[in-house]
């Protein structure tokens, strides 16, 4: 469950309270939902309690009860907890991932977006000057991504340049002749130095990334091509999901949502488990016995391991840091447990083989954070800050650099479903990062 669906879980409760004559309250349009803040728990929490109790002539935590048994039980929520004056504090059920790589590659970089018109008319104010014509522009681009329809103006006509080398536009110059529903002006702390220099996507990137109070830092290093520049970093990690689509073509695979495995063990199908066996085990260790049932039955030989003694296995996790290291005598140690396959063992345990690949935590981090990308985007529009965007961008793309290492196969591996799986969330996150820079009017690379 996303923040976005959580949100709209809890207006459904709101609103079946309504129904029922539980609460006496106008329904709110929107429901913000945050991680919990001091003493709360859980995944999400909510503060609709105390912005209903006065209304509804309650106090918080009572609203917050009512609230609470419509909403034990949701889909996708495994438990609510209400805490202090009445924030209702919500722990998700570990949904499978697969679900929401889907989404956002069905939905590519429009992923977050309001799927239509929200009836909202923002009118969008800016000085003349270079900062501030940037961030109404993005500002306006997020609005627009929720459903606004939005119209921005300028004090004076914008700087020839400003258009050519930042293509920033506005629609119109000088006061706006009559007031929209919501005239907003966007008067962020204004650039030090003139920022053009740097070009178009540095130059965006170093006028956006700090928060409008913030003075920003019109240097060179945002032009340096290193770990230290974010900006470096969002980019080079939406290029790298795309050389991963080129890589696994060259290696015969595709992207397939579903579990991503981790370093310890995977379940996978029996032509899968095929693959892996044909890439790690010589015909000559293996000999095939017929079960008293039929079915087939591998046996490793203790002949055949000491006639390869000197021959070692290295099964190396596809992030580079955990190694196993199988020598023949362990085999031979090992016979009855590992390669001895009885009928009954193999019914046991037929499917289940160690896949290298990355700790849970890791694909669990870059997965959060692609579900936490709808509540961002429009966080960011309503608060007008697309700052706050830059920052998540940046989150993502750290969280995509330590997970990209375990998405293809290594050294003889054959291309398995967990492969898939990780090549297509490497996808999703790079659908994000571009429709993420694109919002912020700064270029995605194919190639860095």
């Amino acid at each position: 469950m996303t923040p976005v669906e959580l949100s709209r879980t809890v207006l459904r409760a709101v609103r079946r309270a309504v129904d029922e004559g539980e609460l006496r309250v106008a329904v709110p349009e929107r429901v913000l939902v945050t991680v919990p803040g001091p003493g709360g728990c859980g995944d999400y929490a909510t503060n609709i309690a105390l912005q209903l109790a006065r209304p509804a002539g309650q106090t918080p935590r009572h609203v917050a009860e009512i609230l609470r048994p419509h909403l034990v039980g949701a889909e996708g929520v495994a438990d609510v907890v209400v805490t202090g004056p009445g924030f209702i504090n919500f722990s998700l059920r570990a949904a499978a991932p697969s679900a929401l790589v889907e989404e956002i590659l069905r939905r590519g970089s429009r992923y977050g977006f309001a799927d239509g018109p929200s009836g909202e008319v923002v009118q969008l104010h800016c000085p003349h000057e270079v900062r501030a014509v940037v961030v109404m522009e993005v500002v306006a681009r997020l609005l627009r991504s929720q459903g606004a329809l939005v119209r921005t103006s300028c004090e004076a006509r914008p700087e020839p340049e400003w258009q050519d080398v930042l293509g920033v536009r506005v629609d119109a110059h000088g006061r706006p002749g009559a007031p929209a529903p919501l005239d907003i002006n966007v008067r962020p702390v204004p650039a030090p130095a003139d920022p053009l220099p740097l070009g178009r996507d540095a130059a965006r990137w170093a006028l956006l990334h700090p928060a409008a109070h913030d003075r920003p830092r019109i240097t060179d290093e945002h032009l340096v091509q290193r770990e230290a520049n974010p900006l470096f970093r969002v980019r080079y990690a939406h290029a790298r999901t795309r050389a991963l689509t080129r890589n696994a073509a060259d290696l015969g695979f595709t992207a397939e949502p579903g579990p991503t495995g981790d370093a310890h063990a995977a379940t996978h199908s029996a032509a899968d488990l095929t693959a892996a066996a044909d890439a790690r085990v010589t015909p000559r260790t293996t000999v095939d016995l017929t079960a008293a049932d039929g079915r087939a039955v591998t046996r490793t030989t203790a002949a055949d391991a000491h006639a390869a003694t000197r021959n070692t296995v290295d099964l190396t996790a596809a992030d580079g840091r955990a190694v196993t290291r199988t020598t023949a005598a362990d085999a031979h140690a090992a016979t009855r447990t590992h390669t001895d396959l009885t009928a009954a063992d193999a019914q046991a345990a037929p499917r289940t083989t160690a896949v290298p690949g990355p700790q849970v935590n890791e694909a669990h981090a870059l997965a959060t954070a692609l579900a936490d990308h709808p509540r961002i985007l429009a966080a960011s529009a309503a608060r007008h800050t697309p700052d706050r965007l830059a920052r998540h961008l940046v989150t993502v793309a750290d969280a995509v650099l330590v997970f990209l290492p375990a998405v293809l196969p290594r050294g003889a591996e054959k291309p398995l479903a967990a492969h898939r799986a990780r090549l297509a969330l490497a996808e999703a996150a790079g659908a994000v990062l571009a429709g993420g820079l694109s919002l912020l009017g700064i270029d995605a690379p194919e190639h860095l």
